[in-house]
């Protein structure tokens, strides 16, 4: 249940807040109006939409880049271990390194730290420790490990871009000050329609109702476009894509 709540913040607080003094204002002084909501839904609605749909892509993209991260580690590693020229000595060295490797990129996306210095020193000194090694390793295994190093920095560069960069910050902002007026503009269009003689609890049920959705979903979708904090339901469990798991 508590998971489930995650979604109530003090966003939600302040929305419930404008859309009830909106109403007590709007029966008090006797405010009704006739409006067409089409173009103020247009502009909450789409933005919203388009943000959420946005969120969703990334968090898509991140888990097909995570596997491929785990992927080319494994694959590394299978060529280490049945390398039958490597010393154990060696071939524990370079699985040390890897599950380092593994251990830092869980760490850095789970962070609020944008700085890739320390996953940059790591990745460099798996490099290097094959460049040392230059001699023992045979000249295919290293054409092999240098193929699969490729795609664990593709991998680990766009995980970190999706893990700094976020959906259009202006369209979000946007998207939120029109779910903040719109109960300016709603509840009294909903009185008008239903008239001041209805129970005022038919207003107060469809406003904010119809607030708690909106600013519901836009909870969702700052949640879903962050998905490595483990805050919101749809997270995705990184844990699971470390090397040894």
């Amino acid at each position: 249940m508590k998971n489930y709540l995650t979604i109530l913040n003090r966003r939600t607080l302040f929305v419930m807040v404008i859309s009830i003094v909106t109403i007590l204002v709007s029966y008090e002084y006797k405010i009704s109006y006739n409006v067409d909501l089409t173009l103020i839904s247009i502009a909450v609605i789409f933005p919203l939409v388009f943000t959420i749909r946005g969120s969703f892509r990334r968090r898509e993209k991140a888990l097909e880049h995570l596997s491929q991260f785990r992927a080319s580690l494994k694959t590394v590693q299978y060529f280490v271990t049945c390398d039958q020229t490597l010393s154990a000595e060696n071939k524990t060295e370079f699985t040390n390194i890897l599950l380092e490797i593994s251990d830092k990129v869980v760490d850095h996306l789970k962070s609020s730290d944008h700085g890739t210095a320390d996953l940059d020193a790591i990745v460099d000194k798996l490099y290097h420790s094959i460049l040392d090694k230059n001699v023992t390793i045979p000249k295919g295994l290293r054409e092999k490990i240098f193929r699969y190093l490729n795609d664990l920095h593709e991998a680990i560069e766009n995980l970190h871009a999706i893990h700094v960069h976020r959906t259009p910050i202006s369209l979000k902002a946007y998207c939120l000050i029109f779910i903040y007026v719109f109960p300016l503009i709603y509840a009294p269009t909903i009185i008008h329609s239903i008239g001041l003689e209805t129970a005022k609890w038919v207003t107060y049920f469809i406003v904010l109702s119809s607030e708690f959705i909106l600013i519901s979903l836009y909870n969702i979708q700052n949640q879903l476009e962050y998905p490595f904090d483990d805050v919101g339901l749809d997270d995705i469990k990184l844990d699971i894509f470390k090397i040894n798991r």
